[in-house]
This record gives C-alpha cells, structure tokens and sequence, in this order.
C-alpha cells in the first residue's frame, strides 16, 4: 500500500521532525508512506471571510494539483466522522479496498480546507473536536495510522 500525505505547512521543530521519523519507521512494514508539505500562507489578523476563502483556495490548488484521478482522498476536517481507533482500523481497511494502491491524506491551512478539495475528498475524517496545531495533527494522524495497522494485523500495541 502507498499512501501519502499532503499537508499545509512544514515541521519546523526537531522533535516534531524526529516523532514523524519515528512513525513513519514503524509504518514502513505496513505500507509506504511519504509526505509532502506545501507552503501556509499568512492570515492577517482581521482577515475578512472572503479574504480567508481566498487563501484556502491558493493554498489547496497546490494539493489538488498533485492528486490523480486514482488516488482515493481523505481529508482530515472538523466537524466529520470522529472513528474511536477499533472503528478507525475497519475505516483504514475499507479505504485501502477503495483506493487500490494510491491512498491520500490531506491536512489543510489554519484556516481549513476550501470547497474545490472537499469535492476532491473521497472520506472525511475529524482527529478530535479538540484544537491542535498542525504539527501536532500530523504526528497524530501518523500514530493513529501506526496504531490501525497494529489492530489489524493482531499484533500488541493498542491498549
């Protein structure tokens, strides 16, 4: 299985660089996953709503211009479907059935994800209700995908 993710921003921080190493070693017997960092574009403070869909838009047609019309496409947005991890596996598993071989996830700017790659999505998936910085939703979406895998091999690890 590829899967890749497309993410708005990069990690900055050693140890955030050195979690996603982490994770993406124990992934490697599972499947091969890259990641591929766009740029984020600054928010001025009082930026308007127009405003803020402008710069989704710019930021997510450098993701969508990456996409091939077979990769299956979740992104990773609030207010979707919130799997536990046992509910997350079986997910995980479907997904790789849809996607063949090219499995995608996609995490937005700070200020989400724009209408034109939503259409894109093939599944949606919310991490938590919760805030975090995106860093932070990238390191966890790799665990959460090491975590998956573990489940559905049998083997230890989820508790």
């Amino acid at each position: 299985m590829k899967i890749r993710i497309l993410a708005v921003g990069h990690l900055k921080e050693a140890y955030w660089k050195a979690a996603e190493e982490e994770y993406l070693k124990r992934l490697s017997p599972y499947a091969a996953v890259t990641v591929e960092e766009f740029d984020d574009l600054p928010t001025p403070i009082a930026a308007s709503a127009t405003y803020g869909e402008a710069i989704k838009e710019k930021e997510d047609a450098k993701i969508l211009s990456k996409l091939k019309s077979s990769d299956f496409v979740v992104l990773l947005d609030l207010g979707q479907d919130e799997p536990d991890s046992l509910s997350l596996a079986q997910k995980l598993a479907d997904w790789e059935r849809k996607s063949g071989a090219n499995l995608t996830f996609i995490i937005g700017g700070s200020l989400g994800l724009a209408q034109s790659i939503k259409k894109r999505g093939n599944a949606s998936w919310t991490l938590s209700q919760l805030t975090f910085t995106h860093q932070m939703a990238r390191v966890i979406l790799l665990e959460q995908l090491y975590r998956s895998y573990k489940i559905l091999h049998h083997e230890p690890y989820h508790k």
